[in-house]
């Protein structure tokens, strides 16, 4: 038999993804300003922007520029590849911006999220509705009381009879 062709579906669509860190010191709007600025920056060289998210203000794993904190941000973007080199070099002429990095992605394009603060107001709602006495670890703790109970009555009934 012959070697049949390997098929591939296109479903999948190349596209980049950015992760840049900021410095821990810059104010919010500035922050603001950052990501507006790299995002259009981005659309004139061509790409297109289907996510950009501020990831917030983490801990780095080793100290850069002498920093131990950054503000992550996150941009996901598809085009040519020309405007992954115009982007990066204005980050890496910002005093702003401490590391970048864009890695080539395949796959399913991502969908773009709603931003953190309406996100984390609904889920607070969402936490308020939740009835706690339906969770399996509130039976369960009720189940360990029953259980703890019923078998110190059952040990002092054992020694009891056995002194009989």
């Amino acid at each position: 038999m012959g070697q049949r062709p390997c098929l591939k579906i296109m479903t999948d669509q190349i596209y980049y993804e950015t992760m840049y860190i900021l410095r821990p010191d810059i104010a919010e709007d500035e922050v603001s300003n950052h990501i507006e600025k790299y995002n259009k920056l981005l659309e004139e060289q061509g790409g297109k922007i289907l996510d950009s998210q501020m990831r917030g203000k983490r801990r780095l794993a080793y100290p850069i520029a002498k920093h131990r904190e950054g503000i992550y941000v996150q941009l996901s973007h598809q085009g040519d590849g020309q405007h992954i080199f115009k982007i990066e070099k204005a980050m890496r002429l910002s005093e702003d911006v401490i590391r970048y990095l864009t890695v080539k992605q395949e796959g399913p394009l991502p969908t773009p999220r709603s931003s953190n603060k309406v996100s984390v107001q609904s889920e607070k709602k969402e936490n308020e509705n939740v009835d706690l006495t339906n969770k399996p670890e509130a039976k369960s703790e009720k189940t360990k009381d029953i259980n703890t109970e019923t078998s110190e009555d059952t040990t002092s009934e054992i020694k009891e009879n056995i002194k009989s």
